[in-house]
């Protein structure tokens, strides 16, 4: 396993939409761990292959007692809609307020053998698997802000104790 680096705005391939995963071969398993490692390292709570400088459709997540890696993920049902501060791992220190998410989420996808799987998610969860998939079409939290005025700069320590994580 291996931390992978978090690449940032500047690079193009964040904005770019992810390819379809076609071949499940035997170097899928060790990108999906070292996205795990590399998303616990920064202390994130999902990461998307895009994020790494892999253009391909997957990420992992994980919350909580949810753990999921989704290649080529598709969102079948949403429901409900709340608004809610997210951050991301290619966004270092700016947390966006009032990002409209649906309240939950039925994604379809496959698993790193390429069998189809189906996530149900509510809440925060919801909210992780939506960010993520948008990195996969080249969406950023900072596209969904309603306002400038909803996009604030963080302190490391400006979180609570106890606090969940708003970096994904």
């Amino acid at each position: 396993m291996a931390i992978r680096k978090i690449i940032t705005t500047e690079n193009p391939i964040l904005r770019q939409k992810a390819k379809k995963v076609h071949r499940f071969d035997p170097s899928l398993p060790k990108l999906v761990e070292d996205m795990f490692e590399t998303m616990r390292e920064a202390n994130g709570v999902g990461l998307a292959a895009p994020q790494i400088a892999q253009s391909i459709r997957v990420f992992v997540a994980e919350y909580e007692d949810r753990k999921v890696a989704i290649f080529n993920p598709e969102i079948v049902k949403a429901e409900g809609e709340e608004k809610g501060p997210e951050g991301c791992l290619s966004i270092p220190g700016y947390i966006g307020e009032n990002i409209r998410r649906a309240t939950r989420v039925v994604v379809k996808g496959q698993d790193v053998r390429g069998k189809a799987i189906r996530v149900n998610a509510e809440g925060w969860f919801a909210r992780i698997l939506q960010h993520e998939i948008d990195h996969l079409d080249g969406i950023l939290f900072i596209d969904r802000l309603d306002s400038p005025e909803d996009l604030r700069e963080v302190h490391e320590g400006d979180l609570e104790e106890g606090e969940p994580a708003l970096v994904e």
